[in-house]
């Protein structure tokens, strides 16, 4: 049988799809695109926004009309937080607390709608090259940020046994992956039987093989000297990314975020110190609650001296059950349009300040893949995110090489390799 697979939303969303799509394979079902004709649709969604919702929706619908005998089911956030609407458009509604056993729900289900007609499964894996794999380290979120929908979604925190996750990142060295992301819903808020999030690292720089570590998103609070000390590891990937959502002291009140500007600050300038070559990426938001004139140039300006990578800009979107749905003087979607695009004008312009000072340098690239068959142009990633291209007559997919950055490209930076042994 064919499933095809879509996913919205955060890493961690990612992460769990690609366990998923492990075990169908296993398992004997054939892999295919999520615009392909399938007789199994899976939509793992995300709330975080109404945009995500409207998307999710869109996508149950599409896959209804490719082929309306075909079972369709939904899970993730946006199934956690509203079981009933999405019952609408698909046939199956599974919540967080039952993705892990999406496969034999999935089996069980179609057997049910279909009987056992379908008797012959061919085992095909997936062509995807095996460049970066996404691993889930945590689960769950009771941070009180007002304007978040995550811990009514993923209520409860929980951390994965450190012996599972080192077996994991053991397992996709083997398969050929180069590198591993460690992912969650609060990463720095990993704790198993005394090791935290250090430990973790520590212990996979020490017992495993994986060329490349990558760490998603942390709290100004979760960062010490000490911890900045594994860096010194040089698989490990100089890059944060440190969501700020404003860079107003008083909207992060309102926000209930847990630091101020100025801490935020003083662990950007830790980071710096201590990782000269590091990128340090962030999420702004724009439009909340109350959000001044004066606040919203307070944000601008933080961002503007503060030297970041990239900065993901979205408006604010209120989500029920928040608090920050409810609040006074909520914001035109007018005045959050014209904010949302200064800011992703600054993201242009700070994106490109950060990669002009690497210009000229030689770096190690993980490349993924040919940009298209037959084009001889392949794109991969540095250690600290910049986004690089180049020529090569041998295959790159899935090998670390080093490029000299000569120019910049219309999605990133152009690069010479260096030579045509890549390892």
């Amino acid at each position: 049988m064919k499933v095809a697979f879509y996913t919205l939303g955060c890493k961690l969303n990612q992460a769990e799809t690609e366990s998923l799509v492990g075990q169908f394979s296993q398992s004997g079902f054939q892999l295919v695109s999520p615009n392909d004709v399938a007789d199994i649709y899976i939509a793992n969604t995300c709330t975080v926004t109404h945009i995500a919702d409207r998307k999710s929706r869109h996508w149950l619908r599409l896959a209804r009309r490719r082929n309306p005998q075909a079972l369709i089911i939904a899970t993730g956030c946006y199934a956690q937080r509203n079981r009933q609407e999405l019952a609408q458009l698909a046939d199956f509604v599974v919540d967080n607390t039952e993705k892990e056993n999406l496969l034999a729900l999935t089996q069980t289900f179609s057997l049910e709608m279909r009987g056992l007609g379908e008797t012959k499964q061919s085992q095909v894996l997936a062509a995807t090259v095996r460049t970066r794999s996404l691993i889930k380290i945590q689960d769950g979120c009771h941070s009180p940020c007002t304007y978040c929908i995550v811990p009514k979604v993923r209520p409860h925190e929980y951390s994965l046994p450190a012996s599972q996750i080192i077996d994991e990142v053991k397992q996709k060295a083997v398969l050929g992956y180069k590198e591993v992301v460690l992912t969650g819903t609060k990463v720095g808020s990993y704790k198993d039987d005394g090791a935290d999030l250090e430990d973790l690292a520590q212990h996979i720089l020490t017992s495993t093989g994986i060329k490349r570590l990558r760490l998603s998103s942390l709290q100004p609070s979760e960062i010490s000297s000490e911890f900045l000390a594994l860096w010194q590891d040089e698989r490990l990937c100089q890059h944060f990314h440190l969501a700020l959502q404003s860079g107003s002291e008083t909207v992060l009140q309102r926000m209930r975020r847990s630091y101020s500007p100025d801490q935020y600050q003083r662990t950007v300038n830790l980071i710096k110190e201590m990782i000269p070559e590091v990128a340090i990426t962030t999420d702004i938001m724009v439009g909340f609650p109350g959000e001044s004139d004066e606040e919203f140039e307070q944000s601008y300006s933080f961002c503007q001296q503060a030297g970041f990578a990239k900065i993901h800009v979205f408006p604010f979107s209120p989500r029920p059950e928040t608090a920050a749905a409810g609040m006074p003087e909520q914001i035109k979607d007018k005045v959050k349009a014209e904010r949302n695009q200064r800011m992703l004008g600054l993201s242009q312009s700070s994106r490109r300040s950060f990669c002009e000072q690497f210009l000229r340098q030689t770096m190690p690239v993980l490349w993924e893949k040919e940009t298209s068959p037959g084009s001889g142009i392949y794109s991969g990633l540095t250690g600290n995110y910049i986004r690089v291209f180049t020529h090569s007559e041998k295959s790159l997919n899935n090998e670390i090489a080093p490029v000299k950055l000569v120019d910049f490209h219309k999605q990133g930076i152009w690069g010479e390799l260096m030579n045509e042994n890549p390892g």
